[in-house]
């Protein structure tokens, strides 16, 4: 009974790792990617990075914490399951004139020695993992004694989080499948890594700034994997009815008050040095 459990669970995650790789491959995240290059800049300061050191960034997207890393000149493989995105990180790099290996890899099963790493990082990447005990584990094991993971985590109740919880009212996250946003709190982040690190973190915000609750909308619906797929799957009906909790949700955090769009969206900012 035991095997078989195992086995359906094995699958299932499976089956939902495919379909976030086919949503996250929708659109072009790297619209929206290149508006968070701000917080892989913070997160290289925050794990003090070195230029001497290997850096691995994981479910690199199209490479905010990667340029970051090879901007302070340190050695750095940027990885993600989704080619496509890979290639803009690719692009962005070479327009920088900064080099950077591009690997395509499951964060879930790096294809990458013990150890090989000074520093590993992730900006909204890695917590979108299904098996989160899984990519946890393969993030400790990559990095070196006494070395690094940096990560940015959007937490539950900031405005990513309560995004995910509205679309989540039309498009059900799958069953047994733990939320993304709990990689966002200090418990969560203990429970996954305390055993063979220490855990560090801090509140930090992150400002959308677009030109009008409609023009993030009208983005987000076009370019960002989650909410375009979100908005394909369900009636005509149900999508009048998402797009007025989303404007409602935008009304609710927007801070602006000339008809832009100003919406600070809480996020955890996590340093976690591996035992030596």
């Amino acid at each position: 009974m035991n095997v078989q459990t195992t086995t359906q669970a094995t699958v299932d995650l499976a089956t939902i790792k495919g379909r976030q790789q086919i949503a996250w491959s929708s659109g072009d995240y790297a619209m929206i990617g290149t508006t968070l290059q701000i917080v892989g800049e913070m997160l290289c300061e925050a794990v003090d990075l070195r230029s001497n050191q290997r850096v691995l960034d994981v479910a690199a997207g199209n490479g905010n914490a990667t340029l970051a890393a090879a901007r302070r000149f340190a050695d750095v493989v940027s990885t993600d399951y989704v080619g496509s995105l890979l290639e803009r990180g690719r692009a962005r790099a070479e327009a920088d004139r900064l080099k950077v290996t591009f690997q395509e890899a499951d964060a879930e099963n790096l294809p990458f020695a013990e150890g090989s790493f000074d520093v590993v990082l992730s900006t909204f990447g890695v917590m979108f993992t299904p098996n989160q005990a899984q990519a946890a584990s393969e993030l400790i094991r990559v990095c070196h004694p006494g070395g690094k993971i940096g990560l940015a985590n959007w937490t539950p109740e900031g405005f990513i989080g309560r995004l995910f919880k509205t679309i989540g009212r039309y498009v059900p996250p799958a069953p047994g499948v733990k939320s993304p946003a709990l990689w966002g709190t200090k418990g969560r982040l203990d429970d996954l890594f305390g055993a063979k690190a220490t855990v560090a973190a801090e509140s930090k915000d992150f400002a959308f700034r677009y030109k009008s609750p409609k023009h993030w909308v009208e983005v987000f619906r076009t370019y960002y994997g989650p909410v375009l797929k979100a908005f394909a799957a369900i009636d005509p009906k149900a999508r009048e009815a998402l797009e007025a909790d989303l404007y409602a949700l935008l009304d609710e955090f927007n801070v602006a008050k000339d008809g832009t769009l100003v919406v600070p969206s809480a996020y955890l900012e996590v340093v976690v040095t591996k035992n030596s």
